[in-house]
């Protein structure tokens, strides 16, 4: 029995043990139960999923979700039973479209945007001064966009609009994509208030940085590099 997914809806199994594990550069594998170290749900919920049908998204593509997707509310029981093939750890649900963001074909792929939903980086001011190891500053609602038709430019956003998924890679190293809404005819769900004109020249030139986190702030050349 294949299953259909309704309109406006997601089917996907997720492997709900996905992110009990993680691989180190060396290819050095070791079991993570992140449940028990961090109460952050979306270092520790699993969020990537494989599409069973949708209406616009292949089938046997890979999707990134919210990390509170899978839960009851979305499963769909009994649908196979577990065998020594299919785990139980392998769970069937059915999400709605807004709870999907990103999606590519197979692995290696490039990531796309789903939903009026465009990726970003965030923004850091460096520190000038004298002092040595000195981290640089987040600047608060202010994001680079990476994608899209605003992408390479920054932008002021409403509160705390940054959100960060944080998934597995190919390789089972840990992979982050910060994603906010955008819909370019205009929604009060729109979560960009301004382009910043001035700020984008400054990452440009270099007086400001890009990055996820303080420890991977870099001039946007550095980035651009890392990418190619």
């Amino acid at each position: 029995m294949k299953l259909k997914a309704p309109s406006n809806r997601v089917i996907i199994k997720v492997d709900l043990e996905s992110k009990n594990s993680h691989t180190f550069k060396d290819g050095t594998k070791i079991k993570l139960e992140r449940v028990y170290d961090n109460f952050n749900m979306r270092y520790v919920k699993p969020v990537n999923a494989e599409v069973v049908d949708a209406k616009d998204i292949p089938t046997g593509a890979e999707i990134l979700i919210h990390h509170n997707a899978t839960h009851d509310t979305y499963k769909i029981f009994n649908y196979q039973r577990p065998t020594t093939e299919a785990s139980s750890d392998i769970q069937y649900f059915s999400i709605p479209i807004e709870e999907c963001f990103m999606w590519r074909e197979g692995k290696g792929s490039t990531w796309n945007a789903l939903n009026n939903f465009v990726t970003a980086l965030r923004i850091f001011k460096p520190y000038k001064g004298m002092l040595q190891g000195i981290e640089p500053e987040v600047m608060n609602n202010k994001l680079y966009i990476t994608s899209g038709e605003l992408k390479g430019r920054a932008v002021n956003t409403v509160i705390s609009s940054d959100y960060e998924i944080i998934y597995q890679n190919d390789d089972g190293t840990e992979g982050r994509i910060i994603r906010l809404r955008y819909y370019p005819d205009g929604n009060d769900r729109n979560e960009i208030i301004a382009i910043n004109d001035n700020m984008t020249e400054l990452i440009i030139n270099g007086e400001l940085l890009v990055g996820y986190n303080k420890s991977d702030a870099k001039q946007l050349k550095e980035v651009e590099c890392l990418q190619n």
